[in-house]
C-alpha cells in the first residue's frame, strides 16, 4: 500500500478558504456566526498543530507520568465543554464536577478495559493506542453528557410544577423526576445511535478513514472501527446514566424538596 500523501501549507490554505467562504456567506445572511467560525477555525489549527507536537514527543518518550498528565488534561477540558454547552448548568463547582466525574468514570473504565483485555499493547498504556482511544471516547461522551444534563435541567425547570405536584402526592424524588430522566437519557444517546446506524452505509468513520489513508488494510481498519464504535456507545451510555442520576439527585435536597435555585440563570 502507498504511504500517506503529505500535505503542504498551501494545501491546507485551500481547505481553509472554504471555511472563509462559508463565514462570508453567513455574514451576508446575517446569521451572526461568522466570528465564531473564524475563532473555531483558528482554534482548530492551533490546537491540532500543538497536539501533533505534543504527541510526537509523547510517542518518543512513552513516559507514564506524562501520559497521565495529558489524559487528565483532556478530561478537564472536556468537562468544561460539557458545562458551557448547557443552558442551565448547576451553580458553582457542581456545574463542572458532575459532568466531568461522569465522563471520568465511564471513559477511563472503558478505555483501560479495552487496552488491557482487547487491544493489549505492550505496555498497556502505550500512547499510540491509549491517547487516541481516550480522545475518541471523550469527544463522543462529552456530547452525550452535555445533551443529557442540558435536557435534564431545562426540563426540570420547565416542568417544576409537575415535579412538585408529584412530591406533594407522596412520590419520592426518583419517581417524581423519572420521566424527565428517561427522556434526558434518550436525548443524550441519540448522536451515538445515529452514528452506529449510519456507519459503513452513509459515512466512513474517522478512525477507519485515517487508517485507510495511512495504508492499512481496509478490513483491519473496519475491525478497529467496530471496536471504537462499541467502546464509544458503551462509554456514552454509561456516562449519560451517571450524569442523569448525579444531576437528578442534585436537584433535590435531603428532605426531597426540588431546589431549582441550584441552577444557573441563562446568560442573555
Amino acid at each position: 500500500m502507498n504511504s500517506v500523501i503529505p500535505l503542504s501549507a498551501f494545501d491546507l490554505s485551500i481547505a481553509a478558504s472554504l471555511v472563509v467562504l462559508l463565514a462570508l456567506l453567513t455574514w451576508w445572511l446575517r446569521l451572526g456566526v461568522s466570528k465564531r467560525l473564524f475563532v473555531a477555525g483558528t482554534r482548530t489549527v492551533v490546537q491540532l498543530l500543538l497536539l501533533g507536537l505534543v504527541l510526537k514527543y509523547l510517542f518518543e518518550s512513552s513516559h507514564p507520568a506524562l501520559i497521565m498528565l495529558i489524559t487528565f488534561a483532556m478530561v478537564a477540558v472536556a468537562g468544561r465543554e460539557v458545562m458551557v454547552r448547557q443552558h442551565r448548568p448547576f451553580k458553582g463547582g457542581w456545574g463542572y464536577g458532575l459532568g466531568t466525574l461522569s465522563m471520568f468514570i465511564s471513559s477511563f473504565t472503558i478505555t483501560i478495559f479495552s487496552l488491557g483485555f482487547i487491544v493489549s499493547p505492550e505496555p498497556w498504556y502505550l500512547p499510540q493506542y491509549s491517547i487516541p482511544l481516550l480522545g475518541m471516547m471523550l469527544g463522543n461522551t462529552m456530547t452525550g453528557v452535555a445533551l443529557t444534563m442540558d435536557n435534564l435541567t431545562t426540563s426540570a425547570w420547565q416542568q417544576r410544577a409537575v415535579i412538585e405536584q408529584r412530591l406533594m402526592l407522596g412520590e419520592d424524588w426518583r419517581t417524581a423526576i423519572r420521566d424527565i430522566s428517561r427522556q434526558s437519557l434518550r436525548t443524550g444517546m441519540i448522536p451515538i445511535l445515529n452514528a452506529m446506524a449510519a456507519a459503513g452505509l452513509i459515512s466512513i468513520p474517522g478512525m477507519m478513514t485515517g487508517q485507510v489513508l495511512a495504508g492499512s488494510s481496509p478490513f483491519e481498519a473496519a475491525k478497529y472501527q467496530i471496536l471504537i464504535m462499541f467502546m464509544i456507545s458503551a462509554g456514552t451510555g454509561f456516562a449519560a446514566v451517571l450524569s442523569s442520576w448525579f444531576g437528578a439527585k442534585r436537584l433535590f435536597d435531603d428532605r426531597q424538596r426540588l431546589r431549582l435555585e441550584r441552577l444557573s440563570v441563562p446568560k442573555g
